[in-house]
C-alpha cells in the first residue's frame, strides 16, 4: 500500500531527491560486478538468500573449473555443480535453477545473453518468470543488469528504506512497490541501475535492519523513522 502523496511530478521529485542525496553520499556504484552478461545472470541466482561474498566464492569456483558458460554449465553433473557453488547455499535447488536458466538461454537465445538486449521487455520477463525457482527479483536483476532493460529491481533493502521514510507500508507487494518507481521515474537503465545499487548500499551500512545509524543518514530530514525505536 502506497502512503506517499502528491502529484506525479511531486512524487518524481521526491524520488529523485532521494537518489541525488544517496549518489552525493556514496558516488556511482557501477553495478553489476562481472566480466560477462552470463556471469551476471548466474550471479543473480547465486546471491538469492545469501550474501554477495558467498555468491562471489561460488563464481570463482565456476571460473576456476572453466564452466562459467551456458553450455558447459548445462552439461555439468548436478552433483558436481552443487559442490562448486556450495558457498552460496541451497545446493538442492540452486544447481537446478542454474541449469534451467542455461537451458532456457540456449533454447531461446542460442546461448547468447546479448540477444536479450533490446528485446521486448514484457515478453522476456514473462519467459523468465515461467522458469522454475526464478522469482521477480531475480528476473528483474537479470533484465536490468544483464539485458540492460529499463525495469526497477525491488528487494528487502528498498522496502525497508521506503517504509521507514513513511512512503509505503512495510508489507507492500513487490509489484506495487515496483510500480511506484516505474510510474514516476523516466525509464532509464542507468538511473534504475544506480538507484537500486545506492538503496542497497545505504540499507546495508546505514539504514540497517537493527540499530540503524540515523545520525549518519543523508535522508534523516526526510525520514519519519517508521518502525525505528
Amino acid at each position: 500500500m502506497l502512503q506517499v502523496s502528491g502529484s506525479k511530478s511531486q512524487i518524481k521529485k521526491r524520488l529523485l531527491r532521494v537518489y541525488k542525496k544517496l549518489h552525493a553520499r556514496y558516488g556511482a556504484q557501477n553495478w553489476w560486478p562481472a566480466e560477462s552478461k552470463w556471469e551476471i545472470m548466474v550471479g543473480a541466482i547465486l546471491t538469492q538468500n545469501t550474501t554477495w561474498k558467498n555468491a562471489e566464492k561460488a563464481l570463482t569456483n565456476l571460473k576456476r573449473e572453466n564452466v562459467l558458460d551456458p553450455t558447459r554449465l548445462r552439461e555439468l553433473e548436478t552433483e558436481q555443480l552443487a559442490i562448486l557453488i556450495r558457498s552460496a547455499g541451497f545446493t538442492a535447488s540452486k544447481p537446478k535453477r542454474l541449469k534451467t536458466l542455461a537451458e532456457f538461454l540456449i533454447r531461446e537465445y542460442d546461448g547468447d545473453p546479448l540477444k536479450l538486449c533490446g528485446g521486448n521487455l514484457e515478453s522476456e520477463r514473462a519467459q523468465l518468470l515461467a522458469l522454475t525457482g526464478i522469482g521477480p527479483e531475480t528476473v528483474d536483476a537479470i533484465l536490468l543488469y544483464a539485458a540492460e532493460q529499463p525495469i526497477f529491481v525491488i528487494d528487502s533493502y528498498t522496502r525497508r528504506i521506503l517504509a521507514r521514510l513513511g512512503w509505503v507500508n512495510e508489507k507492500i507487494s513487490y509489484d506495487a512497490l515496483q510500480k511506484l518507481f516505474m510510474e514516476h521515474l523516466p525509464h532509464d537503465v542507468a538511473l534504475f541501475n544506480e538507484f537500486h545499487a545506492l538503496l542497497d548500499i545505504h540499507a546495508k551500512y546505514v539504514c540497517t535492519k537493527r540499530a540503524p545509524r540515523c545520525a549518519e543518514c543523508v535522508l534523516e530530514k526526510m525520514c519519519l523513522r517508521i518502525g525505528v525505536s
